[in-house]
């Protein structure tokens, strides 16, 4: 059983390596690369490539639009890119190409999609909007964003405008309005390269989600006191609980431990009196923990923690890079 949350920092090289070039054999569906054409506004450094017959000066190459909104062509000079549709560019470029040629018809293509906003937010080190430049996979942009936490779960939701079409993800669903699709990964699968397929190319104005992950803490007299991230179908009962915290210190007294549970609907939290020094001669049965639930164990010399207390370490538990560490004596 792992009990941390996933990570891209230290994954092996070439493992990650693999499952991060795995999405640029993705390509755009045709229904897609029509909704493209017709819906997606062009804008400053996008790249865009030409195909033109009888016009070798301007075909095959890549030009990039400048900060202004322009792309400067041979033959036909600056012409204003930014807010158009491919679709919009092309009749343009083919009226300009007229000029010189009886029988004009330039194709556009985006080859490079520049300064368009992605948010990643949720159990990322730095959330907020990266600018998705170039062909990006999940797996990138979540680098980009710094990586995950360590109470990162384990899954991803990508929220994407329907003007890109449906994610390429078996269970991707459009929302009550019409206006989104909204797909799920679970990260485990790409990172162990079990479904690189599922490590999908980003889209402008997607919004990729990580949620936190579900924790058991662990707090009192024990060695390592702290958050155990519950893989989605893992349990965790009170033994395995307290063996991840290293144990009871010397000081404990287990036979007036509590777990400190949430009940729904209700912030304030219920005290579940448990005897885990009986659990751990044999003598009672180990106890299944929930999601959020604390295991508190108290100091054998008579002075207690009060409850305020444990939940002033839960809240800091929440905060990024905070650690829980709670000494009633």
């Amino acid at each position: 059983m792992m009990f941390t949350g996933l990570k891209l920092a230290g994954f092996p090289v070439a493992l990650l390596a693999m499952t991060l070039t795995a999405g640029f054999g993705q390509s755009p569906t045709t229904d897609n690369a029509d909704r493209l054409r017709s819906v997606y506004a062009l804008g400053p450094d996008d790249q865009i490539t030409l195909l033109a017959l009888d016009a070798d000066e301007i075909s095959n190459k890549p030009f990039r639009i400048n900060p202004s909104g322009y792309v400067t062509l041979p033959m036909l000079g600056p012409v204003q890119a930014a807010g158009l549709t491919v679709e919009q560019l092309e009749a343009e470029l083919t009226k300009r190409l007229k000029t010189y040629v009886q029988d004009a018809h330039v194709s556009v293509t985006i080859t490079e999609f520049r300064s368009q906003p992605v948010s990643v937010i949720g159990a990322v080190k730095l959330p907020g909007v990266v600018q998705l430049q170039g062909r990006k996979t999940l797996l990138e942009m979540l680098s980009l964003a710094g990586g995950m936490r360590e109470d990162a779960g384990y899954s991803v939701k990508i929220t994407r405008s329907a003007e890109w079409g449906q994610i390429p993800l078996p269970d991707a669903q459009k929302d009550p309005t019409g206006k989104f699709t909204v797909g799920e990964v679970p990260l485990k699968e790409i990172l162990d390269a079990r479904h690189p397929e599922k490590n999908i190319l980003i889209r402008p104005n997607d919004v990729i989600s990580v949620p936190r992950a579900d924790i058991v803490y662990v707090i009192g007299e024990v060695p390592k006191a702290g958050g155990f991230v519950l893989n989605e179908r893992e349990s965790l009962t009170v033994l395995q609980a307290l063996s991840l915290a290293g144990g009871m210190s010397r000081t404990a007294a287990g036979q007036r431990a509590k777990v400190l549970r949430t009940a729904s609907g209700n912030e304030a939290r219920a005290e579940i009196s448990l005897n885990v020094k009986r659990i751990l001669e044999g003598k009672a049965s180990d106890v299944p923990l929930r999601p959020d639930d604390i295991l508190f164990i108290p100091n054998s010399t008579g002075k207690f923690v009060a409850l305020t207390t444990v939940e002033t370490a839960i809240r800091m538990a929440g905060q990024v890079g905070a650690g829980v560490a709670i000494y009633g004596h």
